[in-house]
């Protein structure tokens, strides 16, 4: 690709102090990849194209617990639990999805998480291919740890073995990484241990590790969904533990219902949380203990669930609302601040998933970047630091995505995709929802 170089006269790289740096530039190499960013008076000389933004850049956010192909099911069985909601309305309708429906649905969804400057997501689904057909033809960045399930009416797809051995065999051909700018990553995704046996998570943990692959699994979403798990082995932490299942690259999406020997034993195996505030409260599943979490030194990310469960794919959203409940939690008004919040959006979300070129503006990191927009009434005092990271935050957010930048390519300009039309995206998921609300 063609070396670029962005000015703007914000760029937030979010590193560990959330600097906010004035009159900046950000340089895109050959590869795609962060060359530099700091001062313009300070810059290296350059020859390459020059574009002037008006707002702030900052990293592309990373979404680390998403179904996205779900938006084709959004709002269905809206006003019900969990499992009621999983088993009566979401597995039968997913027992009608095809290729082409998934592809559908997750080519609209990735324009939507793009438009929320959302460049990365950690997928658990079935159906790869169409899954990465449509995150290529974006131009998004997916973690597809592909799902692997043993419960009634997902044998149609094959079985926990022969679904745990085609993520192996894909990892095998092409390696953990692969596609333009290293845009797709490929992963496991056992659904979680009410949803398979003993043996096989222990299996599906030592083909991940084998290969340094992300595993991930729903753990104590609900306090339903185990109790049979708890009853043999106290926890689903300890039941992970115990098969040998915590080893290696693990995250756990929601963590709801997580004991103090829960939240320890997954800091000493440095697992990682994904944090739904959202879908955690639309579901009355509860509210996770994140700040207990952090406290421990348990990496927590940010995500969305599926469309389906949390109805939304907005990051900022999940943020204020992960800042909302921790406060009101804790009784503490500092509890989690505007920059440990954007953090959690980008750094600390990349940081989870084991991906130390996400997540950030730092030279050798891929450059996936968000611009947004300033001149609006949101920043009251744009030149004041402290107020510009908690406008952006507590008042900004998705509204504010003008354009995105994935390995240094603009896949959205002025909030249109550049590589999809999006009008016909949402012609395509509407007419697989269609067929599949029957």
């Amino acid at each position: 690709m063609t070396p670029l170089r962005l000015v703007a006269p914000v760029v937030l790289p979010c590193d560990p102090r959330c600097s906010v740096l004035r009159d900046a530039v950000v340089d895109v190499g050959e590869d795609g990849r962060i060359a530099y960013v700091g001062p313009r008076a300070t810059a290296p000389p350059s020859a390459a194209p020059v574009t002037e933004l008006p707002g702030a850049l900052l990293p592309g956010l990373v979404n680390t617990h998403a179904h996205t192909p779900m938006i084709a099911l959004r709002g269905m069985g809206g006003d019900l639990p969990l499992l009621p909601w999983l088993q009566e309305v979401m597995w039968p309708a997913e027992g009608r999805l095809e290729a082409d429906d998934v592809r559908a649905a997750m080519t609209s969804g990735g324009v939507e998480l793009l438009r929320t400057g959302c460049t990365t997501s950690v997928e658990m689904y079935f159906f790869t291919d169409a899954v990465i057909d449509a995150v290529t033809t974006v131009g998004s960045r997916v973690v597809l740890t592909a799902g692997v399930i043993a419960a009634p009416g997902w044998d149609r797809l094959g079985s926990w073995e022969q679904m745990r051995d085609d993520v192996s065999a894909r990892i095998d051909a092409v390696g953990l990484r692969s596609g333009p700018g290293e845009r797709i990553e490929l992963g496991y995704g056992p659904h979680a241990a009410y949803t398979l046996p003993p043996e096989a998570l222990a299996s599906v943990a030592e083909h991940a590790r084998a290969r340094n692959a992300l595993l991930h699994i729903h753990v104590a979403e609900t306090l339903d969904e185990d109790r049979a798990q708890r009853a043999t082995h106290g926890s689903v932490p300890a039941l992970l533990e115990d098969v040998g299942a915590l080893g290696g690259r693990v995250l756990a999406a929601h963590g709801v219902h997580l004991s103090d020997t829960d939240i320890a034993l997954l800091a000493d195996r440095g697992a990682g949380v994904a944090h739904c505030p959202g879908s955690n409260a639309k579901l009355a599943a509860g509210v996770a203990r994140l700040t207990a979490l952090r406290r421990a030194g348990v990496r927590v990310g940010l995500g969305t669930d599926g469309p389906a469960s949390g109805d939304d794919l907005d990051m900022w959203a999940e943020a204020r609302l992960a800042g909302l409940l921790a406060r009101v939690g804790s009784g503490d008004a500092a509890a989690l601040t505007a920059a440990e919040l954007l953090l959690m959006a980008t750094r600390d979300g990349a940081a989870v998933i084991g991906r130390d070129d996400l997540g950030a503006i730092e030279p050798g990191r891929w450059a996936d970047l968000v611009h947004v927009d300033l001149d609006d009434p949101t920043f009251v005092a744009p030149e004041d630091d402290a107020q510009l990271l908690s406008n952006l935050v507590w008042a900004g957010g998705s509204r504010l995505v003008r354009d995105v930048w994935v390995a240094g390519e603009q896949v959205l300009a002025g909030r249109e995709p550049t590589r999809v039309d999006r009008r016909a995206a949402t012609a395509a998921l509407r007419a697989s929802a269609a067929r599949l609300r029957g």
